[in-house]
């Protein structure tokens, strides 16, 4: 009979930043494992629950019982099977009672091809599974498999060491009204566990499996749905901010819906005089050291308050207000000490000690990372009419607030402070900003940097990193990329093409690797790093909607300019939806692989040799288009120069279809190569759009 299945572990409090996925893969590997052995209907649904104090799912139309199965097991090789005489031999006889079939004749036995030989195989109804035994293995399998950040040894009651999250000390197994008998961690499974622990009355017992979630709310005051918890969270969280902003990450607000079962937002203030203190520094601490929510106004600016999420319900809540007041302050008190102590050497005073920080033993220390930084950095503005001088002075600083106490105490704030402490110097507001802006992007989708300073620093340090630390022999492998090199060329990319720098990535790579010359124990990666950052351009296309062939097109030649490169996509976008456009991305294809075999070294065209109309018609035609051509692309008219292509395709089918290119005679064929050679470099100026051809 399909009941609903209701699995629990009441536990210690687990780990609050890796519930959230631990409640997750407890329900995955429970449902997966039922499936795999077919206790589940097709429409059953699954649904987790995971609190500080347990892991459940609850699945709907689970089977008692699992269907009999239609089996078809091989046995052993006919070869092996019988004997001299055609008999069963030893061997087969021995496999059969393995198997658990012992009084099977060689009659009962299928006979079938296998591979090369011919082997037995015997087919059978096997008996569906019972629940219990069902269950006993997807437990086994599901915890065996929990991402578990670190496993806790501890003995049980009656002696038995068992390894878990935490200390687990019920299990509830209920199948519809019925227990179903089952063991984990030393545990016989039953029908009890517990709620709140301070708010429950008491144990609860569970009647039936389809109450658990009412049952622990009503009599347990617990919300047993994590997301539900989350979304009270930030119903009151809202709710108790009034006019003001809540600033609550999603990160924050999992790990602190991971500490409490039934949570209360309470409103609490701190002292003025700390507002002082740059606000980033305030919220940082209130949400990493306290897992408070800071406030701001309308206009983004914080106010003396936060809220806190309690898992105490109380009609007095001012002890926990006034306590959780207390506790903040020596934490705000602390903040405004460091930004005061910082202050009193400025940012350039603290660049000479950054010769003492090692940036990597194989690349030196951070006072010669900023020398090359600074350098590549003068180079770009050079090369965008830019303030080399600011540019100069910003790649100088960029650094140095990694020896602040400030950004000693919070390293997320590097860059943030540096552009605080900046203007306090009284450095100039370009060079200040990018301080923050060189980090820039830090992540798929954020913002890059306003400022032309902060930019060209941006573009300096991401291309210092990635020449350097694939210089070294350190480029990411499969999932690993432990110096973010990645993200690096991502954000290479972004800013030179969304800013449409007119820059080189040659030129760039060029001037980087030159920074790293007197180093022993650097290669140049230029080859290896230029095919990585192709790899990763061609991403950032097709998430924009760009097809895979269209991309290859643009892609394909490794165009060096990438400020046109979204004009070049569009245009043979535009391009690919031409009737004439499929003929003609064959052919250039079958000019591309005429072109790679042949070992030609002149491509002039002698018009005396040209014999044929066909092949006279298409190099008329080439020539005429030849110059509008070149005077579209020059002038960044990309989609016109392909419209102007489409014009030369009934030349094109003519000549593939009245002329025989690899002539007899070796100067006709010649002279028919290099027109074929003059087409092709007409044709891909914009794209290669032989990828274009099916």
């Amino acid at each position: 009979m399909n009941q609903i299945l209701l699995v629990e572990l009441f536990t210690e409090e687990l780990p609050p930043k890796a519930l959230l996925k631990l409640g997750e893969a407890f329900a995955a590997g429970i449902v997966n494992s039922l499936k795999s052995r077919d206790f589940l209907e097709a429409d059953s649904i699954a649904t987790s629950y995971a609190t500080p104090r347990r892991l459940a799912v609850s699945i709907t139309k689970v089977r008692a019982t699992s269907p009999d199965q239609q089996c078809r097991e091989k046995v052993l090789p006919v070869s092996v099977a019988l004997d001299a005489n055609g008999n069963a031999s030893a061997p087969l006889l021995k496999k059969l009672a393995a198997m658990g079939f012992a009084d099977v004749q060689i009659s009962q036995l299928e006979r079938a091809p296998d591979g090369k030989a011919e082997s037995f195989f015997y087919s059978h109804t096997a008996p569906g599974l019972t629940l219990q035994t069902g269950l006993q293995s997807a437990l086994e399998e599901s915890i065996a498999k929990l991402p578990v950040p670190k496993l806790m040894t501890y003995q049980r009651p009656d002696g038995t060491v068992v390894q878990f999250a935490r200390p687990v000390h019920r299990l509830v197994a209920l199948h519809g009204e019925q227990v179903v008998d089952v063991t984990l961690f030393g545990l016989n499974s039953g029908r009890t566990t517990q709620g709140h622990r301070f708010l429950s009355e008491g144990n609860i017992t569970l009647a039936h499996a389809d109450n658990y979630a009412d049952d622990l709310l009503n009599k347990g005051k617990v919300i047993a749905s994590f997301d539900q918890r989350k979304e009270k969270i930030r119903a009151e969280l809202l709710a108790q901010a009034g006019a003001d902003q809540v600033l609550m990450p999603e990160s924050l607000l999992d790990e602190v819906n991971a500490l409490v079962e039934w949570p209360v937002v309470y409103n609490c203030h701190f002292e003025e005089k700390f507002l002082s203190v740059p606000q980033e520094c305030l919220i940082l601490t209130m949400q990493t050291n306290q897992k408070y929510f800071a406030l701001t106004d309308a206009a983004g600016k914080l106010r003396p308050r936060f809220l806190i999420v309690s898992n105490i319900a109380t009609d007095t809540p001012q002890q926990i207000i006034r306590g959780n007041e207390t506790v903040v302050r020596p934490r705000l008190s602390d903040a405004k000490f460091f930004f005061e102590q910082d202050q009193k050497k400025t940012l350039a005073e603290r660049a000479s000690g950054l010769a003492n920080v090692i940036y990597h033993n194989k690349l030196g220390n951070q006072a010669q990372r900023v020398e090359r930084v600074q350098a590549l950095a003068a180079y770009i503005a050079t090369q965008l009419s830019a303030d080399v001088t600011l540019a100069k002075r910003a790649a100088q600083l960029a650094k140095a607030d990694l020896l602040t106490d400030m950004v000693g105490e919070f390293p997320e704030l590097q860059g943030i402070m540096g552009s605080y402490y900046a203007r306090i110097d009284g450095e100039d507001a370009q060079v200040a900003l990018a301080m923050t802006e060189h980090y820039q992007p830090r992540f798929a989708g954020d913002e890059l940097p306003s400022s032309v300073t902060g930019t060209i620093l941006a573009l300096a340090d991401k291309l210092e990193t990635l020449v350097g630390i694939w210089g070294i022999g350190l480029q990411p492998t499969g999932d690993r990329d432990p110096f973010a090199l990645r993200r690096h060329a991502l954000g290479v990319l972004r800013m030179l093409i969304e800013k449409q720098l007119p820059l080189t990535l040659s030129g760039l790579l060029e001037q980087a690797v030159a920074l790293f010359a007197d180093n022993p124990a650097f290669t140049d990666p230029s080859v290896a790093l230029t095919s990585f950052i192709y790899d990763r351009l061609r991403g950032i296309l097709k998430e924009r909607g760009f097809s895979p062939a269209e991309v290859e097109a643009v892609v394909a030649p490794q165009p060096d300019l990438l400020a046109n490169i979204m004009l070049r996509l569009t245009a043979v976008q535009s391009f690919a939806a031409l009737p004439e456009s499929a003929a003609l991305a064959a052919a250039n294809k079958r000019i591309t692989n005429i072109l790679k075999k042949t070992e030609q070294v002149s491509f002039q065209v002698q018009t005396s040799l040209l014999q044929e109309d066909a092949e006279r018609a298409l190099f008329q035609a080439t020539e005429d288009v030849s110059i509008k051509v070149q005077n579209a692309f020059a002038a960044g008219d990309f989609n016109n120069a392909l419209q102007i292509l489409a014009t030369i395709r009934p030349q094109v089918d003519a000549f593939f279809n009245d002329v025989m290119v690899m002539a007899e005679d070796p100067a006709l064929r010649a002279n028919r190569i290099a027109l074929l050679a003059m087409l092709h470099a007409i044709l891909n100026q914009v794209a290669d759009i032989s990828k274009l051809a099916a």
